[in-house]
């Protein structure tokens, strides 16, 4: 933003109250939908049923090219943009206004439905009010912001200059309704859980930790819901599913934002292969919803959702990367420092970071990675046919993992010893306590059932062909623009005083009429 430019306009803004116009009313003008107008103009040559009629639009105008006694300018509302036409003969006591006029202000515009001479459909206008003045220039040249940081910094602004940056965010809204939709049609109760917990459990990860002042203790922001949801299958809700954020104190990528959106459900009497039907059912509408085909473009690649997906077991996915098996523990050390991973002591872990650096790459999918060592699934139950394996999956594409699924562990005494297992590693990611109230819950009796948890911000990436998580969440975490602050802070200051000043003036211009 030019100071020089930013001097201009509030110049215009006070030159707007001088003349007795009010820069922001407090009501604005709902009019017809720009995308509603464009259907019903038709062309020059075969004139549509809106051709010829009077309509009222809205919306932010992007630009203004004045020819002196002509001026054009694109308005753009949420759906759509269309040229509108000035002519002065129409709209002469209004004229001298148009030089207080800048690209980003929000006008409505009376105006009858035609073409220029080009054959561009145009609103001829009657009548000009101004809704909002924009004292912020947009972007240079209206191509959107070309530093990535400062998109998601203004994510206000990236939604109106940036190409397609809009649809993304409509896709991901069709995305969300009709998960909501698949899950309703399957007889899914939505539900709401606690987003303060007292234990941070149901995943592994770094919590954020905050403390509530009434009741003198520490709370964390959940990690994710599971461990409520599935109270609510002892309730006798058999079918429950949340969509929540979660929030996990962790590193910045690509795939990982600390504040995300999951979605949770578990269903009473299932187990993990009908949880992989469920995914497969929910991926195929989802894409559908968003592209309309459940072929997608991602990352250079090309994938289709349409089920059934493929079925990998992960232990042999492991021993095909590595030359042995993924229980001997002495072998997966060594592989691991060749790969230069050294930082865990937990082998079981380490075997795990193993298979993600050897194995992941390779998995293209869409693809079912299918029955996990035991040791890193605590909530999953295990295996009839070998006690080794849990019951659980993790579905990929392009090799990042989209959703994890168990057949849940019901056994109150087994999830007792694997929860003081879990907290005896004193790892940083695990509980820091073992969270008796939700064993209690399950001596009171879970049915067997199957659990799902699906990534949707990484789903969105996915379905919208876009490259980083940022991408899809309107506003990112950041870190803070320290310089930025000051100078907004300064520019208020500046504000404030000119107010003062101006009020001064006023004063003493009344004491100047009075004293002549």
């Amino acid at each position: 933003m030019t100071e020089l430019a930013h001097e201009d306009r509030l110049k215009k803004l006070a030159q707007l109250r001088e003349a007795g116009l009010d820069p922001y009313p407090s009501r604005g003008v709902r009019g017809v939908p720009i995308a509603e107008v464009l259907s019903g103009a038709g062309t020059r040559e075969a004139p549509g049923p809106l051709c010829g009629k009077k309509v009222v639009v809205s919306g932010r105008m992007l630009l203004l090219r004045d020819f002196g006694k002509l001026v054009f300018l694109p308005l753009r509302d949420q759906t759509s943009s269309v040229q509108v036409g000035l002519q002065k003969q129409k709209l002469e006591e209004w004229w001298p206004k148009r030089k207080l006029l800048d690209g980003g202000d929000w006008i409505a515009v009376e105006a009858e439905v035609g073409h220029s001479q080009k054959g561009e459909v145009t609103l001829w206008a009657d009548s000009v009010e101004l809704l909002a003045k924009s004292v912020a220039p947009p972007p240079e040249k209206w191509h959107g912001m070309v530093d990535k940081e400062l998109r998601y910094r203004r994510r206000y602004v990236d939604l109106w200059t940036g190409e397609g940056v809009q649809q993304v965010f409509e896709a991901r809204s069709r995305i969300l309704s009709t998960i909501r939709e698949v899950l309703r049609e399957e007889g899914y109760l939505e539900v709401e859980t606690p987003t303060l917990h007292p234990i941070a459990g149901g995943a592994a990860a770094r919590p954020f930790i905050t403390h509530h002042n009434a009741l003198d203790a520490d709370f964390y922001l959940r990690i994710a819901p599971e461990l409520y949801l599935k109270r609510l299958l002892v309730g006798g809700l058999e079918r429950v599913y949340e969509v929540s954020r979660n929030f996990r104190n962790e590193g910045l990528s690509q795939r990982h934002n600390p504040e995300f959106t999951m979605l949770e459900l578990y269903e009473a009497h299932a187990d993990y292969r009908r949880m992989m039907e469920l995914v497969e059912r929910l991926f195929e509408r989802c894409a559908m919803a968003a592209n309309g085909t459940t072929k997608v473009r991602f990352r250079g690649g090309e994938y289709d959702l349409k089920a059934p997906f493929q079925r990998l077991r992960y232990t042999e996915l492991f021993e095909r990367a590595n030359g042995f098996a993924f229980d001997d523990h002495a072998r997966t050390k060594r592989r691991a420092e060749e790969l230069g991973i050294s930082h865990c002591d937990d082998p079981w872990k380490l075997m795990n970071e193993v298979f993600e650096a050897t194995v992941e790459g390779s998995l293209a999918g869409p693809v079912f990675v299918v029955d996990y060592p035991m040791q890193i699934c605590p909530l999953a139950k295990c295996s009839k046919d070998d006690p080794r394996i849990a019951e659980r999956f993790e579905v990929y594409l392009a090799s990042m993992e989209l959703g994890n699924a168990f057949s849940e562990l019901n056994d109150p005494a087994e999830q007792a010893r694997r929860f003081e297992e879990q907290v005896a590693t004193k790892d940083p990611e695990a509980p820091g306590e073992v969270d008796w109230d939700y064993v209690q819950a399950l001596e009171y009796g879970m049915p067997p059932a199957g659990g799902l948890g699906v990534g949707v911000d990484r789903l969105v990436m996915v379905l919208t062909n876009q490259d980083s998580i940022r991408d899809v969440l309107l506003f990112p975490a950041m870190k803070p623009d320290r310089a930025e602050s000051e100078e907004l802070l300064l520019r208020g200051k500046a504000r404030k005083l000119e107010e003062e000043l101006a009020v001064v003036r006023a004063k003493l211009d009344k004491l100047k009429a009075v004293a002549t």
